[in-house]
């Protein structure tokens, strides 16, 4: 079942890497100009995670990746990255999912799986046709991802888009 979902994951990963170069570059852009305006327009994406340890998921993403601290809670910890803002509920149970929940897309994942490595942490790797030794997918439309988990298992992502 498990490598059925897997699957299913990396299939739907590689539809949605088939992206204009236009759209995938305003997607690495920080602050990208508002291509197509959403009914939420003006509003900043938020991202969400859910862990059953705190101190440990703090330790990951401040200590491991970092990312800055901004405030914690009863509810949850509030993170910053590259100006963008994740709120890690606390939750006495989680059960993560077995696809991507996070990811970020890179202009090289290559030196991004590298600093992932110099932070000690490894990438995932599945065994799928396409993915080398250091976990790093290639996808048929040139498209290149490493997946990497959290201390919860959340799997999280690299995507450098052709």
């Amino acid at each position: 079942m498990r490598t059925t979902i897997l699957t299913l994951s990396l299939a739907c990963l590689a539809g949605c890497s088939s992206l204009t170069r236009e759209t995938s570059m305003a997607s690495m852009n920080p602050h990208p100009t508002v291509l197509h305006p959403t009914v939420l327009n003006p509003a900043e994406m938020v991202g969400f995670l859910v862990t059953k340890d705190a101190a440990r998921c703090r330790a990951f993403f401040v200590d491991r990746l970092g990312f800055r601290f901004v405030g914690e809670d009863a509810f949850a910890l509030v993170l910053e990255a590259d100006g963008r803002m994740l709120r890690v509920q606390k939750g006495s149970t989680h059960e993560p999912r077995p696809y991507t929940v996070l990811g970020w897309n890179v202009a090289d994942v290559e030196a991004s799986v590298t600093r992932l490595e110099s932070a000690g942490v490894s990438c995932e790797r599945f065994g799928f046709p396409g993915q080398d030794e250091r976990g790093i997918m290639t996808f048929a439309d040139g498209a290149r991802v490493a997946w990497f988990k959290d201390p919860d298992g959340n799997v999280l992502s690299v995507a450098q888009l052709p």
